[in-house]
């Protein structure tokens, strides 16, 4: 008789939220199903995502069905569409599909459970090793981490996959399983049934002593984060990074600011070959260049010795006119936001975007202004100049929407949605 698995507290969740177990239908997810609705049988629910990829699965949600009626546990299933085209490969589409579907079910609060363990866990530690990943990569999974609304909960990265198998033996319990996981065309299995048996006959603590290595590359990681944390606020400016603060930085210390600076927006860690471009075409370029990146869909811009980190923007709409007919809001193109007035003028207005050779006397001022000047006195980076809405009546210019207006001028607000304006200009016009 296998002995009771040890397993962690539950975490504490807020009045009314729920635990959201990732329900495979597998061995490992089995014994976490009948652990959980003992230990929170009110609080948990079961979900099953049908990702499509194979004919075998089809069986699965009914076996899932059966199991969860058996021990009174909600379940929901939800079926995916993979992007078999993804550069990441299918396993890598399939997870994004699936986590995806999984933080749409979730409330504020809730808590996502997986059945990772310890031998998910090395496997992991080795394949990201073996693609080059940094130290943040080798701390591997986390036991608990923010995810959605709520959080991620790993409690089976201590236990290896055989305890959990003589555990479902001893219960009795029933599983499917996964012919992808005897497919070695898939690198994770591969290295499950041809290395990692070889390891441990080596090395028979293989799996846990990678994963007190983890534990340790997590405490590193922890540490690098802090260190970017002060650098980020000696270097954080407009929006931005300063770049003469960059540049006072050593390599390896400017590289880990920018690889915790855009990982807080949620991209994917740059790779060397990313960095060494940025150093050479971003940071050393002319103060007045305005050099681009691009990077996991987003751009990395230089302005005014200032980096930018900015959502993918469509092209500029050049040349484009819009009429405004009698209404407050004024529905602008992809990237550009809204325009709203405070009172309606009594005669049609035009919407246009900057084309070049524009000028402008702004209320209060004696002498008429190109938009040029303005633009490069207010020091607004060219992205932003190229969206900005210019208000017209018939052919006179009368605001810059959201900086300027000419005397007399209907006041507009310039709901944008675009980084790197100044703060104290994007409210309405001056």
């Amino acid at each position: 008789m296998s002995p009771p698995l040890q397993l962690p507290e539950l975490p504490q969740l807020p009045r009314g939220a729920r635990f959201w177990l990732a329900y495979s239908g597998g061995c490992d997810s089995t014994v976490l199903l009948q652990w959980l609705a003992q230990a929170a049988p009110r609080r948990l629910r079961a979900v099953h995502v049908h990702h499509g990829l194979q004919p075998a699965a089809d069986a699965w949600p009914a076996h899932c069905r059966r199991v969860c009626r058996r021990l009174g546990v909600p379940l929901t299933l939800c079926r995916v569409e993979v992007d078999r085209r993804h550069p990441g490969g299918l396993e890598a589409a399939a997870r994004e599909a699936r986590y995806e579907a999984l933080r749409g079910l979730m409330r504020p609060g809730d808590c996502l459970v997986t059945a990772h363990h310890r031998d998910d866990q090395a496997e992991t530690l080795l394949l990201r090793l073996l693609r080059g990943t940094g130290v943040a990569g080798m701390a591997g999974m986390q036991p608990l981490l923010p995810f959605g609304p709520g959080k991620l909960w790993r409690p089976l990265l201590a236990l290896s996959r055989q305890a959990l198998r003589e555990q479902a033996l001893a219960q009795g319990l029933e599983w499917v399983e996964d012919p992808q996981n005897r497919d070695p065309a898939h690198a994770r299995s591969w290295l499950r049934r041809e290395v990692m048996p070889r390891l441990q006959q080596r090395w028979p603590q293989a799996s846990e002593t990678l994963g007190r290595f983890s534990r340790h590359a997590a405490e590193a990681a922890g540490l690098l984060a802090d260190l970017a944390e002060i650098d980020l606020q000696s270097a954080r400016k407009d929006g931005g990074l300063a770049i003469p603060a960059l540049l006072e930085l050593p390599v390896a210390r400017r590289n880990n600011l920018l690889r915790h600076w855009l990982a807080q927006a949620g991209l994917q860690a740059p790779p060397a070959a990313l960095l060494d471009r940025l150093e050479r075409e971003l940071l050393a370029a002319r103060p007045d260049a305005s050099p681009r990146l691009l990077h996991d869909g987003a751009e990395l811009r230089r302005y005014r010795d200032v980096l930018y980190r900015l959502p993918a923007l469509p092209p500029p709409p050049r040349g484009l006119e819009l009429a405004w007919p009698g209404r407050r809001e004024l529905e602008l193109p992809p990237g550009c936001g809204r325009l709203r007035l405070a009172r309606l003028p009594a005669a049609p207005l035009t919407v246009r975007f900057p084309a070049g050779g524009e000028e402008l006397r702004p209320a209060g001022a004696k002498h008429r202004r190109s938009l040029k000047n303005l633009f490069q006195e207010a020091g607004l980076p060219v992205w932003v100049r190229q969206r900005t809405p210019l208000i017209w009546r018939g052919g006179e210019l009368l605001a810059v929407a959201g900086f300027w207006r000419a005397e007399g001028a209907p006041q507009a607000a310039w709901l944008h949605d675009l980084p790197g304006v100044p703060e104290h200009l994007c409210h309405s016009d001056h």
